[in-house]
């Protein structure tokens, strides 16, 4: 499987339409379908739903869609081991992959980053937003160079530093709601509310051994991957969301507020990457940053 093969697949993906996607690629009609159908002989599997004459739109094949979602994943890792090689000289240019979950612990790679930009302004960030499976995922792939995660790391697979930093977990809600007036959540303040929560924590955790009712006792209307979506549910009072401090602002003007989990749950923070891992130049130099302002006396 080529990967010239595999950009043209994306472009018949991308346009619906073979006549469309040849256009794009500077290549005649029957150039491409050959090379698809070759491509569909290789892997013994149907890719895509070709339209009757009346309606030339292309569809994907469940099999299509597998490998529309692993195509874009082998194109992103191809560009940027491209990247690494071009610029794996002394000048430090390039860019830093990083998987992080909602949390102000981001605070600390934005320290470091912007250190870092007024040494080599040349590097750049991309931070992709997600649950701890997402990062993983992420990370094993090969597609981030770093992940923020929740609790312990398996230090088979990851190296790992311990972030100065820590999540409280609590409950979010509107300023006028009945659990407002608590300075302190309890476990039986919550049974029979409506409550969103993570999909993460969904599946079972900490959290729920700390409710002292198994998920389906709760009453839980809504999982949520992004806490801000969450919000907008809150403050229009579709329920109450258990969440991490300090990732929404509650100060101000703003509708809602946030009150701790009592007894306290305190989640320990890491920023981890795959064991052996050979890192460009700029990844390796925001590790050793993190590193200086975590560890000083290290330097």
């Amino acid at each position: 499987m080529e990967i010239r093969v595999l950009q043209y697949f994306l472009a018949i993906a991308r346009e619906q339409s073979i006549i469309r996607a040849a256009e794009s690629l500077h290549l005649s009609q029957p150039t491409l379908s050959t090379q698809i159908k070759n491509m569909e002989e290789e892997l013994g599997k149907q890719l895509l739903i070709r339209g009757t004459k009346g309606s030339r739109k292309v569809t994907l094949t469940e099999e299509g869609m597998i490998l529309r979602k692993r195509a874009e994943e082998i194109l992103d890792l191809v560009k940027k081991t491209e990247n690494e090689i071009i610029l794996s000289d002394n000048v430090i240019i390039g860019d830093v992959y990083i998987g992080a979950g909602e949390t102000d612990g981001v605070r600390l790679l934005a320290k470091a980053a912007g250190k870092l930009k007024k040494l080599y302004p040349g590097i750049h960030y991309h931070i992709s937003s997600g649950n701890a499976v997402f990062v993983r995922e992420q990370l094993d792939k090969g597609l981030i160079d770093f992940g923020i995660i929740f609790g312990t790391p398996d230090l088979t697979k990851y190296e790992a530093l311990k972030l100065p930093a820590k999540d409280v977990w609590g409950v979010l809600m509107p300023k006028d709601s009945p659990l407002a007036e608590k300075e302190f959540i309890s476990p039986e303040d919550l049974w029979g509310q409506p409550l969103l929560i993570s999909q993460q924590e969904a599946a079972g955790g900490e959290l729920v051994q700390w409710m002292k009712r198994s998920i389906s006792e709760l009453d839980i209307v809504m999982t949520y991957n992004l806490l801000f979506n969450a919000s907008l549910l809150v403050e229009e009072g579709l329920g109450y969301a258990i969440c991490f401090d300090r990732i929404i602002n509650t100060s101000g003007d703003s509708r809602l507020c946030f009150r701790p989990l009592y007894p306290t749950i305190e989640i320990e923070m890491y920023i981890i990457w795959k064991k052996y891992q050979v890192f460009s130049k700029p990844a390796e130099k925001f590790l050793l940053m993190m590193q200086e302002d975590i560890n000083p006396e290290q330097k």
